[in-house]
């Protein structure tokens, strides 16, 4: 991560990271509808409510730019889980609309993210991507993500 990325910099100054809300639902489920193709309305309501809901340990996160939201960050703390004894932050989505997309939305957010999960003791956060995201893959290596020592195992039941 280069000294451009933080938060702070000259190419995220424009960006203000605040948190969400309830009301910020319609333009979370427009902007992961364009990078889906599909709305995931229920999904997306769920994770937003438990991230308001849950004290501390839930990160919902979105990202404006002249006043208009752009982008948008969820995640969360989980102790205990992967078998894990440590605590856990899990990135389970982020979107940046797409006339927005290269123009440090996605930084600002992360180092939002990660300046969060930092004052709560957290070392480290994972997240899953499908490996034909050939963009989403190399914005997260860009950010200092690698591939996890573990392995997700799946089993399709026909």
């Amino acid at each position: 991560m280069s000294e451009h990325d933080e938060a702070g910099s000259r190419e995220t100054d424009r960006v203000e990271v605040s948190t969400l809300n309830m009301d910020d639902l319609d333009a979370v489920v427009r902007i992961d509808a364009k990078h889906t193709g599909r709305p995931r309305s229920e999904f997306l309501s769920k994770r937003l409510e438990a991230a308001l809901r849950d004290s501390g340990i839930a990160v919902a996160l979105k990202a404006e730019v002249d006043g208009g939201m752009v982008g948008f960050l969820l995640g969360a703390v989980h102790y205990g889980e992967f078998g894990m004894p440590e605590p856990a932050a899990v990135l389970d989505v982020i979107g940046v609309h797409p006339d927005f997309e290269g123009q440090h939305v996605g930084a600002a957010l992360m180092a939002q993210l990660e300046m969060q999960l930092r004052a709560l003791g957290i070392e480290s956060v994972r997240t899953e991507v499908e490996w034909t995201q050939l963009e989403m893959l190399a914005f997260l290596q860009h950010r200092g993500f690698q591939p996890a020592a573990r392995i997700c195992l799946e089993k399709k039941l026909t």
